[in-house]
């Protein structure tokens, strides 16, 4: 038996550093990430409503599979918030999912146009993208400067295309921030998404912009120019890469790579509201882990073979953290297990009248050193909550990290389940999530 306890004590310290050297590291990363912001950060500004820009014609993109409790609504509360004379909605959708079909058609507007593809879904989201851009190209009614995307469930800002519209002047894309809607009474899961949009839509996307790496976009307000895309589509005229799961993530560093230049802007309107879009993410562990393990499978193991790391330091720097996830969730899963075999450890000590062994001097300065990082990082972490959504929802954000590794963990295993497959050759699939649309008045 004391043999088996010097065992568990080994792999106890061997879990307990490999977590705490790989948490250090990610911390440091983070803390010069954050430095990085504070100082390129700038306050966000006004619409210019005065500003000379030219009228650009606008196609919005909204691919559905299964949709028909959300697309409905959704399509009515944009064609009613939509401050903007030249634009047309293309939805698309499957021949075998009638229902959703039926719920765009009843909507009976000129501005709105029904397209079907022609293979049953699901599909994928780009393969449906390719569809609707193929639409665009062959309708003779209707000519667009730009593509914005959405998704079924979001909820439009009413100023949204006058502010890409300035921003794509100048550029060939451009993203506006994703305010994920917090669900009180599942506040645990729905928060932990407006907490990480928060980070990444208040800093990390900022941080990008100013050192000149490219933007990858978000799949919801954003725009695209449509020569960008025709340049992507190719002779195939396919710009999105119908066999991704992260579709938008790779044409923003596929048309970077270009020399194409994207920009992420945040503005507001003339009430001090953020421009953004509005939007339900799933609020159970079942469906946040479903929708998480398809960005880490698509942008951290995926990325490594279908983007691969580019050149420039700062390029690399921010394609090594949008794949450092799997790594993260491994150092996550060791700590909470080398605590756990820690609680063994004593419990076994105890009844032998033995003591457990002493953590090493390097070990402790790692512990030491992850207390610290922790601390700064509860505090970012609720600063920039409370900055888009109250001190009442900052607060929370820091009980929310728990559940937040949680989610990072398990959807990083099913990722790998999902990646392995897709290499043994298992096609590619839009998986379903289960969506929802705000109430409004």
């Amino acid at each position: 038996m004391t043999l088996a306890l010097a065992l568990l004590d080994g792999v106890r310290g061997e879990l307990l550093l490999f977590a705490a050297v790989t948490i250090a590291l990610l911390g440091l990363d983070d803390a010069l990430l954050d430095l990085i912001a504070a100082m390129v950060r700038r306050r966000d500004c006004a619409i210019d409503g005065a500003a000379p820009v030219p009228r650009l014609r606008f196609a919005i993109f909204v691919p559905a599979w299964r949709e028909e409790r959300v697309i409905g609504a959704m399509i009515a509360a944009t064609l009613a918030r939509y401050d903007h004379p030249a634009y047309r909605l293309y939805v698309g959708c499957y021949p075998n999912d009638p229902a959703t079909a039926a719920a765009v058609a009843a909507l009976s507007d000129e501005r709105v146009r029904l397209v079907i593809g022609r293979s049953d879904g699901p599909t994928t989201k780009a393969d449906c993208l390719n569809t609707l851009w193929r639409a665009l190209r062959a309708d003779t009614r209707f000519a667009a400067d730009a593509v914005v995307l959405h998704d079924a469930e979001d909820l439009v800002h009413p100023a949204e295309l006058r502010a890409l519209e300035q921003a794509i002047a100048t550029a060939a894309l451009a993203q506006l921030p994703v305010v994920p809607l917090i669900d009180p009474r599942r506040s645990l899961v729905s928060g932990h998404y407006a907490d990480e949009f928060a980070e990444a839509h208040a800093r990390d996307l900022v941080v990008r912009q100013a050192l000149g790496a490219a933007l990858p976009l978000a799949g919801v307000g954003c725009a695209i120019r449509c020569e960008a895309l025709a340049l992507l589509g190719g002779d195939e005229d396919a710009p999105f890469a119908a066999d991704s799961l992260t579709e938008d993530y790779e044409l923003g560093l596929r048309l970077g790579a270009l020399g194409r230049t994207g920009r992420f802007l945040r503005v507001r309107d003339a009430d001090g509201t953020l421009v953004a879009t509005r939007a339900y993410f799933p609020d159970t562990l079942r469906g946040a882990v479903r929708q998480k393990a398809r960005w880490v499978g698509g942008i951290a193991l995926a990325g490594w073979d279908r983007t691969g790391w580019s050149r420039g330091i700062a390029e690399r720097w921010m394609r090594w953290r949008d794949r450092r996830s799997p790594l993260a969730a491994v150092a996550l899963a060791s700590g909470y297990a080398s605590a756990v075999v820690e609680g063994i450890s004593v419990l076994g000590h105890r009844w032998f009248g033995t003591s457990p062994p002493a953590p090493g001097n390097i070990v402790i300065w790692l512990l030491t050193l992850n207390a610290v990082l922790l601390g700064w990082r509860l505090l970012v972490r609720a600063g920039l909550t409370a900055a888009s959504y109250g001190g009442a929802e900052g607060l929370r954000a820091i009980v929310r990290v728990p559940v937040a590794n949680l989610v990072a963990v398990l959807s990083t295993w099913r990722a790998l389940r999902l990646h392995v497959g897709a290499l043994s050759g298992t096609p590619v699939r839009w998986e379903k999530t289960a969506h929802r649309f705000p109430d409004l008045p």
